[in-house]
């Protein structure tokens, strides 16, 4: 099996977990935590509604069983880190009271995909997180952990040892001097860990290129680039191999889709320390925005052993993920409209729109448009055909052996027909 020569040694893209053997390790820690705790301790009221949602509906409890007894024995780790139903709802119950740890290697910003990690690429775990009863308490589980990670008492990892996030080697890993936060208060001011983690830039970070040239569209996020597609049209077959964008799902059926066909669409991922915020990639007025349930552990089976890893199944995710979509009417005509979808992969799904957002509002280029609340994981731009005249040699996606540059927010992402 070639997964071994992809997992081992090699850290995962995006930073969202560790490689093989320090994800391992974590697990084996969650673990010994876990096991540690008494066997009546009580668990959060959302495990509970879990436990009886696998208890009295027989299809659930199947997917949820044979998700683990399915992971091959010939997968690439030390120690099968499941082994029953009980035991994963126990870990996933740690981590609603947990944040997110700095650490230089073994880094582990998605827990819930941590302990789900080889279940998600099995027969039963494609069909479980495809299920709108399991999707749904899946939901409910990860908004238990957003309340969590929006408290107070989040902000246990915000400190300066070894694994918080004012560390010193924290700080150059996130490069928060870039970032507003008062150095001499507690926790630097944050609220909580999800205040610090969609944090703002200062004023003079990332400034906006070329801002008074309507032709020059800048990134909307701090991301890596992933797909430039072309000619792209209304319906596709986006579960495939090569994960073709399908318009009428990836814009959710939107009255627009018609605008679109034969168009262009841009894909980029954010890693774990990006910065999560999204601006504006054009000057024009808001058409509409708003949210699209979907999935959160949903991956591409036609991706074979590297469906695990989430970033190999980025297109395809932008049809059925969590996500938001929001059409901006371009000042520039050669523009005119385009779409701006942020897509939530994994656990990190909860997008947030600005409430300024709405129709009718103007916005100038590389003004904010909302927020990935607890990190964020692929954004798509979408184009109308002959609307972009080139793309910036920084935006064009590397081979995946090759190290991608980081686009940075508001810098000059393409150029629109003159």
């Amino acid at each position: 099996m070639t997964a071994k020569n992809s997992f081992h040694g090699i850290s995962r893209p995006g930073g969202w977990l560790p490689e093989q053997d320090e994800l391992e390790d974590w697990l084996a820690g969650h673990r010994e935590r876990v096991e540690a705790r008494p066997e009546d301790s009580p668990l959060h009221p959302v495990i509970v509604e879990f436990q009886e949602l696998i208890a009295s509906d027989p299809v659930v409890r199947l997917y949820m069983t044979e998700m683990i007894e399915q992971v091959p024995k010939s997968k690439p780790y030390r120690k099968r880190h499941l082994t029953s139903v009980d035991q994963m709802l126990r870990l996933i119950n740690e981590v609603l009271t947990m944040a997110p740890e700095f650490s230089e290697g073994g880094m582990v910003t998605t827990p819930l995909t941590a302990i789900l990690d080889w279940t998600m690429g099995t027969e039963a775990g494609f069909a479980a997180h495809r299920d709108p009863r399991i999707v749904a308490m899946f939901r409910k589980v990860l908004d238990a952990w957003c309340t969590f990670l929006t408290s107070p008492e989040s902000l246990y990892v915000l400190n300066d040892s070894p694994s918080g996030w004012m560390s010193e080697k924290a700080q150059q890993a996130v490069g928060i001097s870039d970032y507003e936060h008062d150095p001499h208060a507690e926790h630097w001011g944050f609220t909580s860990w999800n205040d610090f983690f969609s944090r703002r830039l200062t004023s003079t970070s990332r400034p906006v290129a070329d801002a008074d040239d309507d032709k020059v569209i800048v990134s909307a996020c701090e991301s890596t680039p992933y797909k430039i597609s072309s000619d792209v049209q209304r319906q596709s077959r986006f579960w495939v191999k090569n994960q073709p964008y399908s318009l009428d799902d990836l814009l959710a059926r939107d009255d627009s889709v018609d605008d679109f066909v034969g168009g262009t669409v841009y894909q980029a991922f954010l890693s774990a320390l990006n910065y999560h915020r999204w601006h504006a990639p054009v000057a024009g007025t808001i058409v509409r925005a708003y949210l699209k349930d979907g999935t959160y552990f949903s991956e591409a089976e036609s991706e074979g052993a590297n469906a695990v890893d989430s970033r190999f199944s980025q297109a395809y995710l932008a049809h059925v993920a969590a996500r938001a979509i929001i059409l901006i009417q371009a000042d520039d005509p050669a523009i005119g409209l385009m779409a701006f979808v942020p897509v939530g992969m994994i656990e990190v799904s909860s997008c947030v729109i600005d409430p300024d957002i709405v129709p009718g509002h103007h916005v100038k280029k590389g003004d904010e448009l909302g927020y990935f609340q607890f990190g964020g994981s692929t954004e798509c731009l979408i184009f109308r055909p002959g609307a972009i005249d080139q793309f910036a040699l920084e935006a064009i996606p590397q081979p995946q052996n090759q190290n991608a540059p980081l686009v940075r927010v508001r810098s000059k992402l393409a150029t629109a027909k003159r």
